[in-house]
């Protein structure tokens, strides 16, 4: 499929960008490359493979969720910059009005 510098600006003005002519003529070009090796794939007759997330096979190796007790607060706090009472210290960032 060739995309046409014209294809290559509308798509830059809808996505609201600046594209230099360099760049739409380099532009045109890749997509067209793309696009050519898109409609090579399309070739292949894909009726009835599973579809697959992975192709090494691997599954998911989720640990069991085991109860434990929390950490103690000076712990967990330990390497907090600032602290307020027994939570984080946090810098405020909005105005009183």
């Amino acid at each position: 499929m060739q995309v046409t510098k014209g294809d290559v600006e509308k798509v830059a003005s809808l996505a609201r960008l600046h594209v230099t002519e360099s760049e739409k003529d380099a532009f045109a070009k890749q997509l067209s490359q793309i696009l050519t090796h898109v409609e090579q794939l399309n070739r292949y007759e894909t009726a009835g493979v599973e579809p697959t997330t992975t192709v090494m096979g691997q599954v998911n190796v989720f640990r069991d969720d085991v109860v434990r007790p929390p950490l103690p607060v000076e712990k967990a706090l330990a390497n907090a910059p600032e602290r307020e009472g027994d939570g984080f210290g946090v810098p405020k960032i909005l105005e009183e009005r």
